[in-house]
């Protein structure tokens, strides 16, 4: 295991009506006027904004509201946000809604307090230094960004889709009433099931040897989201399932899980291409390239493979042939994929393969030599490599 250094500064609260917490919460931080950043119109007519809006109200904190935000969130409404920001006088943002929302309202909260485009972090030209503070109103389990040090943006005259990892990105409190997402078409929780999967999935793949305990709650986690996603796609209302996959959305990518160990992330680099190319749900994007990724990769850590089969899918271990394990765990997640709607190849996505070349060589380079991946470095042509594994 590696050393680590390791600090959650997000409050949670769960439950029924935590909503109504947003304005004590607000106050608590010292805070005298928010921005409220959201996505659609459903926010508003079903009365959440409502809710949030009278809980600030009665904590006296004044507000404005900022919505529009969209899936696979643009750098334009960024832009609108920190002049409203610094119009207004605005000393906090309450992000209600899901990844895409809360993303934003980092991306506001770090622009507000710089002098300059706000693009230049997340094209690595510059690190934010100071922040306002977060509070988050979750909406949707998927992208764990209510208490996670990731934030990720598209840049939409170029399509260019960037994260940026800092611990300023932490929001200061996050409300997860499970409620709240029973109202999602079962699609947009599959692809939430998905990304959270996803999320627990690059910390997985590690290669650190002699992480037994975090490897045991990566693979409990992914257990608990396989069970409650296959339920809560056929009932959106059962409570129990959306507890389950909200928690889950939380943990899985706010390093609870991964302390001590090697991550990857190369899967995400090249699905980034994929959304900002075709606008696509993070989260379908990942089970196309996943299960893809998982194939490529198999033979150069066989026996890691193989645990994540016999552990999580319950697959018989084949001691003489540990690839065929690890091949029929691959293949037993991407039938749970199918199984609760996900499209698993690139032209059920709607991908184009003449724009694999281009996908390939646009993927972010991570490390110094150029390739992508923590666990696995890839070139452009292993990822050129890995896209044509997925149009099938």
């Amino acid at each position: 295991m590696k050393n680590f250094s390791y600090h959650i500064p997000t409050r949670f609260v769960f439950g029924r009506g935590v909503e109504a917490e947003a304005g004590p919460q607000v106050r608590e931080l010292g805070a005298t006027k928010a921005l409220i950043v959201y996505g659609g119109g459903s926010a508003v007519r079903s009365g959440l904004i409502g809710r949030v809006e009278a809980s600030l109200d009665g904590a006296g904190v004044a507000h404005v509201a900022l919505g529009g935000v969209k899936p696979n969130p643009r750098d334009v409404l960024v832009y609108e946000g920190i002049e409203l920001v610094r119009r207004e006088g605005v000393d906090c943002i309450l992000a209600v809604g899901g990844g895409s929302v809360i993303d934003t309202g980092k991306a506001i909260a770090h622009g507000s307090c710089y002098d300059g485009d706000f693009w230049d972090f997340f094209c690595g030209k510059a690190k934010p230094e100071r922040t306002l503070p977060v509070g988050a109103v979750l909406t949707m389990a998927a992208a764990g960004s209510e208490s996670s040090n990731s934030c990720v943006i598209t840049q939409e005259a170029t399509k260019t889709k960037r994260g940026l990892r800092t611990e300023l990105n932490r929001p200061r409190f996050a409300l997860l009433n499970p409620e709240l997402p029973m109202t999602l078409p079962p699609y947009q929780i599959a692809c939430g099931a998905t990304d959270i999967l996803a999320h627990i999935m690059e910390r997985y793949f590690t290669g650190e040897a002699d992480v037994d305990l975090t490897d045991r709650l990566c693979e409990g986690a992914m257990l608990a989201v396989i069970r409650a996603a296959r339920v809560a796609v056929k009932d959106p209302h059962d409570y129990d399932a959306q507890c389950q996959l909200m928690w889950g959305s939380t943990i899985a990518h706010n390093d609870t899980l991964a302390v001590g160990r090697t991550q990857d992330w190369g899967s995400h680099q090249i699905e980034h291409e994929l959304s900002a190319l075709y606008d696509v749900p993070h989260g379908a994007g990942l089970a196309v390239v996943f299960p893809a990724w998982m194939r490529y990769h198999m033979e150069k850590n066989v026996m890691r493979f193989a645990q994540f089969a016999v552990r999580v899918y319950g697959c018989g271990m084949d001691f003489e042939h540990p690839e065929k394990t690890a091949l029929r765990g691959i293949e037993a997640h991407e039938a749970f994929l199918r199984d609760i709607g996900m499209p698993v190849t690139l032209r059920e996505l709607g991908a184009r393969p003449e724009d694999i070349p281009a996908l390939a060589a646009h993927t972010k380079k991570t490390n110094p030599d150029g390739t992508t991946g923590g666990v696995f470095p890839m070139t452009p042509a292993d990822i050129e490599a890995i896209l044509r594994l997925a149009d099938r």
